[in-house]
């Protein structure tokens, strides 16, 4: 029996990546490869958040295969931007889909390791439908 696939609207789209709606109620986050700008990167995620907000969403499915590492300033920014929403008393839960580039892998494996005090819970993985199935197990909590 074929299972059919969910129909995802796009929220937000740059060349960083696209933000979309998924119907299972989280944020589907697809990182685009080659370089960004961190301004973009800023938006991308800004973007990222809102939805979360306006839906009422704690989860997110980031797919970060095709991207490349992230710069200091990247890392930086990002670990701030999540930092704060702690602040906000809000929790975020993320699956992510490790980046097939080993020097991207390492980038993301050193931020999650700074990021353990962060608004954002995350778990690592190689396949999507374990991303998935992990984020669906999870309790829906409104931010």
């Amino acid at each position: 029996m074929l299972t059919a696939t969910p129909v995802l609207r796009v929220y937000f789209e740059n060349p960083v990546g696209r933000v979309m709606e998924h119907p299972n109620g989280y944020a589907y986050v697809i990182y685009n490869e080659g370089p960004r700008k961190l301004d973009h990167l800023k938006a991308f995620l800004t973007h990222t958040g809102q939805l979360l907000r306006r839906q009422g969403w704690n989860k997110l499915l980031g797919d970060q295969r095709l991207m490349s590492p992230y710069t200091e300033d990247e890392r930086n920014w990002i670990l701030d931007f999540w930092i704060a929403r702690t602040s906000e008393g809000s929790q975020i839960y993320g699956a992510v889909l490790l980046p097939h580039d080993v020097f991207a892998r390492l980038s993301v494996s050193q931020m999650m390791n700074e990021a353990r005090e962060a608004a954002l819970t995350y778990r690592l993985f190689d396949d999507e439908n374990a991303a998935a199935a992990w984020l669906r197990q999870l309790p829906v909590e409104a931010i």
